[in-house]
C-alpha cells in the first residue's frame, strides 16, 4: 500500500489524553514526539486548543490548552523534528485565543464538529488558515446522521476553502463495508479535497477499517501507540505503519516507546476492547456510558452493563 499521498497523523495525546484529562507528564510527550518523529510520522497531534474559559487546568493537564510554552518544553531548541498538530471543539475556542502561525509552533489545527456546525466550523477553518495554519475538519458522529444532512454538509464542506475533511467513526459503530461507502462518498462529492479517516476500537475494526479507507482512496490516517485512546481507542500506529509499504516508516522507535511509556498506562486507565465498550459500538452510542462504567467498582458486571444499554431494546 505504498502511496507517496498518504500521511499518517499520530493522536496519541490529544486521543489518549480523553482518558486521562491529558495529566501525561513532559517526559511521556517528549518521548512519543521523539518516537513518531524517528518513525517517520508526518504529524503529531499534540492536543486540544482549547480558551481557558471553558475548562481548568486545575482539573485539565496541559495537552487541553497546547500553550506556546508548553510546546517549547517539548520541542526544545533544536529545529522541529515533526509537523504538530492540535484540534479545537466547536464552542470551546475563543478565536482571540489562537495565536498567528508566526507565533506558534504548531502546523495544524483540525476542528471537530457535528453535522449541525458544519457552518461554525467551516468559518474557524478558514480563520485558522487566515492565520496561517494548515486547517482540516473533522466530521464527528456520521453513524448517527441522516443520507439528507449527511449530503448537505459535504455539499456547504465542498464550497469551503478547506483541503482535508476527515470521516470520523467516533462510537466505532462502522464495518468496512460502511467505510468503503462512505469514503467514496466524500471522495465523490469533495473531488478537490484531501479525505482522513479516524477510527474508534468498539468492535476490534479500528485497522481494518483504516485499511478500507486506504483502498477506498483515503490519504490522511489518524491513529495512536497501541491503540490508546477514548473508550475502546483507535487504530494502533504500529499495526498501521507495519501495513503501509512506504519505505521511510520504521516500527522499532513505536516499540520502544510504547514498551516504556503506553504498557505503565494500562495499569491506571482502561482502553482497548472491554465488553462495555463494545456494546456502546454495535448499539451505535456515544461510549460515555461505557466509560462511566469503567470508571465504577462495578465495572467488571458487564452482564448488568449489558442489561442497562439493551432494556429499552429488548434485546437478548
Amino acid at each position: 500500500m505504498f502511496r507517496p499521498a498518504i500521511k499518517v497523523i499520530d493522536c496519541t495525546v490529544r486521543d489518549g489524553g480523553l482518558m486521562n484529562k491529558w495529566q501525561f507528564t513532559d517526559e511521556f510527550v517528549k518521548k512519543t514526539y521523539d518516537a513518531v518523529s524517528a518513525a517517520g510520522v508526518d504529524y503529531m497531534e499534540i492536543g486540544y486548543l482549547s480558551s481557558e474559559g471553558a475548562f481548568s487546568r486545575k482539573e485539565m493537564g496541559p495537552w487541553k490548552f497546547c500553550a506556546e510554552s508548553d510546546l517549547r518544553r517539548i520541542i526544545g531548541d533544536g529545529e522541529k523534528k515533526i509537523k504538530l498538530a492540535a484540534m479545537a471543539d466547536i464552542g470551546r475556542i475563543e478565536y482571540a485565543d489562537i495565536p498567528p502561525k508566526s507565533e506558534s509552533s504548531l502546523d495544524m489545527i483540525r476542528v471537530a464538529c457535528y453535522v449541525h456546525q458544519v457552518d461554525s466550523a467551516i468559518a474557524l477553518a478558514h480563520h485558522c488558515m487566515e492565520k496561517g495554519y494548515e486547517a482540516t475538519i473533522n466530521l464527528m458522529a456520521v453513524s448517527t446522521v441522516g443520507l439528507r444532512e449527511l449530503n448537505e454538509a459535504l455539499e456547504d464542506l465542498n464550497k469551503s476553502r478547506i483541503q482535508v475533511v476527515y470521516l470520523v467513526d467516533s462510537f466505532g459503530a462502522f464495518y468496512s463495508e460502511d467505510i468503503d461507502t462512505l469514503a467514496r462518498k466524500y471522495i465523490e462529492r469533495l473531488p478537490e479535497k484531501t479525505i482522513g479517516i479516524h477510527c474508534h476500537n468498539n468492535q476490534q475494526l479500528a485497522f481494518a477499517n483504516t485499511i478500507a479507507g486506504i483502498i477506498a482512496g483515503v490519504n490522511f490516517l489518524d491513529a495512536t501507540l497501541y491503540g490508546i485512546g477514548r473508550g475502546a481507542g483507535n487504530c494502533p500506529l504500529e499495526l498501521l505503519l507495519s501495513f503501509l509499504k512506504n519505505p521511510k516508516f520504521r516500527v522499532r522507535p513505536l516499540v520502544q516507546v510504547i514498551e516504556t511509556q503506553i504498557l505503565p498506562w494500562q495499569e491506571k486507565i482502561d482502553w482497548g476492547y472491554y465488553v462495555p465498550y463494545m456494546l456502546t459500538g454495535t448499539l451505535n452510542q456515544h461510549p460515555r456510558t461505557a466509560m462511566a462504567h469503567m470508571e465504577s467498582e462495578n465495572k467488571n458486571k458487564i452482564t448488568d452493563f449489558f442489561d442497562s444499554v439493551t432494556s429499552a431494546l429488548d434485546m437478548d
